[in-house]
């Protein structure tokens, strides 16, 4: 025996029934902030300090750097199939 329930409701009514909290007040004050705080971020970023971090990782092997940045460039886009 099978057997098939249809519920058709908004995602506001499902997270109520189900006892999840309303987090969109929450994600509206972070959506509000986001703008000032990636100003805020690349504005103090200094290309020199990026540049020394990474060759912190492997200050001996370069080749192997852009080889790695070079394929992540290239290689093609992952199909997404629902």
């Amino acid at each position: 025996m099978k057997m098939y329930t249809s519920v058709d409701c908004r995602p506001e009514g499902a997270r109520a029934f189900m006892g999840l909290p309303n987090v969109a007040p929450m994600q509206g004050a972070a959506m509000k902030q986001m703008p000032a705080n990636m100003e805020k971020a690349t504005g103090s970023m200094d290309p020199e300090a990026v540049m020394n971090a990474l060759l912190q990782i492997r200050p001996d092997n370069m080749a192997d750097m852009q080889k790695a940045l070079w394929s992540q460039f290239t290689k093609p886009a992952a199909s997404h199939t629902p």
